[in-house]
């Protein structure tokens, strides 16, 4: 079985708004064997949805569709559907009671706008609104199926849940179809794309054609580079099997050609790496900032419990703090040595285990003879104070944001390496 995905909304073509619910409901199809093929955006316009939905009838077995069944004017969604299914559009006067029932729950009148959420394509099934006004829709056309969800996110991950996968699940069993998807994401940092590539080349080579696993890349900017690995198996047993042997090859290759950049497995975030190994150590940490000005303090209290082991941070971005208050000597402060003062200073003066500092030039100005993108990393741990010297390419912001991951993971790749 193959679905389709359609959003609609003018919106989503003039990148107003991201189109989220697309990518969860990819994610969602996959976690359950079900394939997802094409994903399309199609603006507020009758003729160019209605051509959307045939389109993707054509190509795919059903259509899950997105928007456009709110209460105004350029909601036509319902319009489309019907001409689609050749059919009348019905009031129906038990939605029409449900939604006027609602808007009194709140001591509202309900606009007659709302009226057009109680027409139904003729044979369409409802889906009910547990959380908004507009009611889904599950439409048979000939063989294949539509699905029509409202565009706000919580009402249409209700409804997918709710309605739209156990009937998917059901077709597909009908159907002879009970393979399962299972994926995993590899997250890096220190590594270009192509480099990536690579370095897991012969897997490439070794997979073409069989059609089980696949790999893919995915640069997500200043959160690294991810490795999708995906696996199709019989079962769910046979799928995450295939996952594992799969996910063993590929970081062998990635370790044994490019190092230890590896820092996460799916949503696991840098910071989430960082709070793993010190609450493993039972240390704290502290962190001195100029460069990045308080990203770096900001990511890690992001993760719940840090309070455990993160006792604060000191924003030096002004050369005399530096000087003043982490004991960094009077002259260049976009240097090594300032790295690994800020580093010992900040951990002596909030009294941590641990140290890590930054200190660079954000540009676009030169600084201490520096170009922009010049970056010093400090880190004290034990005995240990060392520095890491980086070159980030980027506008000011993303030399920013580059410089606190790139921070972060100085310190993993020390604690890793101290042990």
């Amino acid at each position: 079985m193959k679905v389709e995905i359609v959003a609609v909304g003018t919106e989503l073509l003039l990148g107003q708004i991201p189109d989220t619910n697309s990518q969860w409901l990819g994610e969602q199809l996959a976690a359950n064997g079900i394939g997802s093929h094409f994903h399309q955006h199609v603006g507020d316009n009758h003729e160019r949805i209605v051509l959307a939905f045939r389109t993707a009838l054509a190509r795919s077995d059903a259509v899950i569709v997105c928007g456009g069944l709110g209460p105004t004017q350029d909601d036509i969604t319902r319009a489309a559907l019907a001409e689609v299914m050749n059919v009348p559009l019905d009031r129906d006067e038990e939605i029409v009671a449900k939604i006027r029932a609602m808007f009194g729950s709140r001591g509202r009148a309900m606009p007659e706008n709302n009226l057009l959420q109680a027409d139904v394509p003729r044979g369409a099934a409802i889906i009910p609104q547990t959380r908004g006004t507009a009611p889904g829709l599950i439409c048979a056309v000939g063989l294949k199926v539509v699905y029509a969800v409202p565009g706000v996110p919580y009402e249409m991950t209700d409804m997918f849940e709710r309605a739209i996968l156990p009937d998917l699940l059901a077709r597909q069993r009908d159907a002879g179809e009970t393979s399962v998807i299972t994926s995993r994401v590899l997250r890096t940092w220190g590594a270009s794309e192509s480099g990536l590539a690579e370095a897991v080349g012969e897997r490439f080579e070794a997979l073409a054609g069989d059609g089980r696993v696949t790999i893919a890349f995915l640069a997500s900017g200043i959160e690294g580079i991810k490795v999708r690995l995906t696996a199709r198996g019989d079962d769910a047993a046979h799928a995450t099997s295939l996952l594992v042997d799969e996910e063993s090859l590929v970081r062998t290759l990635i370790e044994e050609k490019l190092g230890d950049i590896i820092f996460g497995v799916d949503d696991e975030t840098m910071e989430d790496a960082i709070a793993t190994r010190m609450l493993a150590r039972h240390e704290t940490l502290a962190v001195a900032e100029s460069i990045t000005g308080g990203l770096i303090a900001s990511r890690l209290v992001n993760i719940a419990g840090a309070s455990t082991w993160f006792r604060g941070g000191v924003v030096s971005y002004a050369s005399e703090v530096k000087f003043d208050l982490l004991g960094v000597p009077r002259g260049p402060v976009v240097s090594a040595e300032a790295a690994e003062t800020m580093a010992s200073g900040v951990r002596a003066l909030l009294k941590s285990d641990v140290g890590l500092s930054v200190t660079g030039v954000a540009g676009p100005e030169e600084q201490d003879g520096q170009p922009a993108g010049t970056v010093f990393v400090g880190v004290a741990v034990g005995d240990v104070v060392e520095h890491v010297a980086l070159r980030l390419p980027g506008d000011r912001p993303r030399i920013r944001s580059y410089s606190a991951i790139s921070a972060l993971d100085a310190l993993r790749r020390t604690l890793d390496r101290l042990g």
